[in-house]
């Protein structure tokens, strides 16, 4: 993992309250459901206590991976400076191989949401963007080729 975790103050206050829900809420109700199929017998063939022993030990790897970003985060200061890209930005690119534009929002990496267009940092088209300016031409090294994008606007 990364030594250090950029979040915006809002990304942060959301993964303090999730890993707050983790920990106090959800850690219960799968304890409460692991006696529950405890209380059922025999453990070897007993589907309901593999299924909250696995749901466990996938809560606790969520905990463990949040407080570490919590610990080693990052917070990033929210910028109207719009000269060049930054965590926080908001792009609007030309992709020159498809002809056609797409808008990128630029975050850390546990504030991603690929279904509207918010990208890591850390990912090709988020680390090739960065600290470029508007009207600039990017190469993104991406695992199946390269290809270039220009910078059309900056918010």
């Amino acid at each position: 993992m990364a030594d250090q975790f950029y979040m915006t103050q809002k990304g942060y206050e959301e993964a303090v309250a999730r890993l707050d829900y983790l920990t106090k809420v959800k850690r219960k109700e799968i304890i409460d459901r692991i006696a529950e199929a405890r209380s059922h017998g025999d453990l070897s063939e007993n589907a309901e206590y593999d299924a909250a022993r696995n749901e466990q030990a996938a809560n606790e790897g969520e905990i463990a991976e949040l407080d570490y970003k919590i610990k080693n985060a990052v917070i990033i200061e929210e910028s109207d400076d719009n000269s060049a890209v930054h965590i926080g930005s908001r792009v609007t690119v030309y992709d020159e191989e498809f002809e056609e534009e797409a808008v990128y929002t630029i975050m850390g990496t546990t504030e991603v949401d690929p279904m509207n267009n918010v990208i890591s940092n850390e990912s090709p088209v988020g680390a090739a963007l960065l600290r470029h300016k508007k009207g600039e031409t990017v190469s993104v090294k991406a695992p199946d080729g390269e290809y270039r994008l220009k910078i059309l606007k900056i918010e």
